[in-house]
């Protein structure tokens, strides 16, 4: 495992798939964004949820998906109803 999975909330398997969509470091997750990042794993697999979502999201703020802000939280489930 790589530099990725040291990050919470992504593991073995979110990395291999940030992996194949182009992600291979946390700057680059970082510079993309929970959004972008999302939406490639989702053209690459359809089960791709919400809670993959906002598991970026924590990656990219340093902290696990359950301890998102509310306002956060509600601003991703917005981004995935409308992309779902």
């Amino acid at each position: 495992m790589g530099e990725l999975s040291k990050l919470p909330n992504i593991g073995k398997v979110v990395e291999e798939q940030l992996n194949q969509v182009g992600i291979t470091t946390v700057d680059q997750l970082i510079d993309l964004g929970s959004k972008e990042a999302w939406l490639r794993i989702k053209a690459i697999d359809d089960s791709a949820c919400i809670n993959r979502l906002q598991g970026l999201e924590g990656a990219i703020q340093g902290i696990k998906k359950n301890d998102l802000p509310e306002k956060t939280k509600e601003d991703l489930k917005e981004f995935y109803r409308e992309h779902k």
